[in-house]
């Protein structure tokens, strides 16, 4: 694997920032509503953003299964994450830890006593497309990557969801936006960069309710890289809100730095 990081491990450094809010006292599945084929691209963009959500922390566990079409793998791994500053990761027996901010993203794995320590370059360059700390948030939560309210959109109905297309599209990045309708959070993303023979695609399964929220349940993400493909799948489970956490991190003495050329 790139870098010498072992795919079962790369994967769980990967999702460290993959981290949502479902919890054990959330309702059943909540299933689409209706479409209104008369509600503008101004409304949904609007009804998007009357959707998001604010809280403090959350902690759990959850369980990824990653494919590259040649090797199948899947990891449990606890999760905490405080709103807006810090995502943290711990794999089995610790073996793998990561410790993502607005500022900096950094793991370390003990199978190699190898270690990063920079930027989000590291996790562009696995995913496909440009990432920070806002961006990976928004993921999480169900909502747009992008602000949708710096640009200009057409409205149609695909999937039983509202699709959000630019007026004009980017030269070297094409976007497109799937709402749901029923509590107007993100039902797909999808990010490309065709000339780089470039896709990243986001399908959010389903939504719970849990406690006054509306959030993610499970996650699909596929991401494509020239010849390459990595599908991952993501589910949180007992998660719970906003108790007092802690990020004990620490790279151990003597490990090899991971350095990007």
């Amino acid at each position: 694997m790139k870098y010498g990081i072992k795919k079962y491990y790369n994967c769980a450094v990967l999702f460290a920032f993959f981290i949502t809010v479902v919890s054990c006292k959330s309702t059943s599945l909540l299933k689409s509503g209706a479409v209104d084929e008369n509600m503008t691209a101004k409304a949904v963009i609007r009804n998007h953003y009357y959707s998001h959500i604010n809280f403090k922390t959350l902690s759990g566990r959850m369980k990824i299964d990653y494919s590259d079409g040649n090797a199948t793998q899947s990891v449990s791994v606890s999760v905490r994450m405080e709103k807006d500053k810090a995502i943290w990761l711990s794999a089995p027996l610790g073996i793998v830890k990561a410790y993502i901010t607005p500022e900096r993203v950094s793991f370390y794995n003990k199978l190699d006593n190898e270690f990063f320590d920079g930027d989000f370059s590291y996790l562009s360059d696995l995913l496909g497309t440009e990432l920070d700390f806002s961006k990976v948030q928004n993921l999480l939560l169900g909502d747009a990557l992008f602000d949708l309210r710096d640009g200009k959109y057409t409205v149609d109905i695909a999937n039983d969801n509202y699709l959000l297309k630019p007026k004009k599209a980017g030269d070297l990045f094409k976007t497109l936006f799937q709402v749901e309708p029923l509590n107007y959070k993100m039902a797909t993303q999808q990010l490309a960069q065709p000339w780089e023979k470039r896709m990243l695609e986001i399908n959010y399964n389903n939504y719970q309710k849990v406690n006054k929220w509306i959030l993610p349940s499970e996650i699909s993400i596929v991401a494509i890289d020239g010849g390459q493909t990595n599908n991952i799948k993501v589910e949180f489970r007992n998660m719970e809100f906003n108790r007092a956490l802690n990020f004990p991190y620490n790279i151990p003495n003597g490990f090899k730095e991971i350095v990007l050329n």
